[in-house]
Formats: structure tokens, sequence, C-alpha cells
């Protein structure tokens, strides 16, 4: 079989994306696009894209076809994430060997630095996520 190097992705609108295969793609989204519209069936990585940032904010729609975090790797982050599953399901497992099913309206706050993976996620159907990223800061309402 030989080995994808890089994929093209449709991005609707005459343009499209060319991303190599091994890693997660990266694309950045229209401000006037639908979070349900534009969901790629067949990816050979998740599809990361930022939907906006600031300087200690970042949101993503993450779309993961049936992928999971490759064995032996985890997450450590240095910004809090809270994240929601749309459409799809998944299945997160924590350093401590916490396991968390996510369905549709499901939602999590991860602390920074909360060693986390992603173990599986439906097949069938693309999994679609909401992150954001952000940084606390003291003296405001995201102060603890």
């Amino acid at each position: 079989m030989t080995k994808l190097t890089a994929i093209e992705i449709p991005l609707g609108r005459h343009h499209s994306l060319v991303a190599p295969s091994s890693s997660p793609i990266q694309r950045q989204r229209s401000a006037d696009m639908n979070l349900f519209e534009n969901v790629p069936t067949h990816l050979p990585s998740e599809l990361i894209e930022v939907l906006a940032e600031g300087e200690s904010v970042r949101i993503e729609r993450i779309v993961s076809t049936g992928h999971s975090t490759d064995p032996g790797e985890w997450y450590d982050q240095a910004q809090d994430e809270w994240v929601v599953v749309l459409k799809g399901e998944a299945r997160l497992r924590f350093s401590d060997d916490k396991v968390i099913c996510m369905k549709p309206g499901d939602h999590l706050l991860i602390p920074a630095h909360q060693r986390h993976r992603v173990e599986w996620t439906t097949p069938n159907e693309p999994t679609l996520w909401l992150a954001v990223f952000f940084e606390k800061v003291s003296g405001t309402f995201l102060a603890e």
C-alpha cells in the first residue's frame, strides 16, 4: 500500500487545501461559515480549524473521523482547554487512567498540563468538536 504524503481537501467556493497526511491538518476558516457545513468525512488525520484567536485565547473547530492520539503520546498543553462534542462521539483518557466518554452536548474543562489523549472517535461519522484554549488571568472573571 502506498502511503499518502498529501491530501487535497475542498474548502468550498473554489478553494482547497493541500496538507501532509502525517500531522493534523490546520486551516483558517472564514467568519461567515456554519460550524456544521463543509465537514469532511474522510481524512488521513484530524482537521483543526482556527476560528478565532487573540492574545490569550484560541477557538478551534476539530473534525475527527475515527482518529485517536498515537500510542504512547499525550497532550500536555500550557493553556486550559474547554471542549464540547457537537456531533459524533469520543473517548478521552487522562494520565491518571480516568476515561471520559463524550457524546453530542457533552463538554469538559481540561486544566493546563493535565495529560490526556483521544482514545477513540466514531469511525462511521465525523466527530465534530469545538475547543477553546485560554489562559487564566489574575484579577478577572477567569481567575479561580
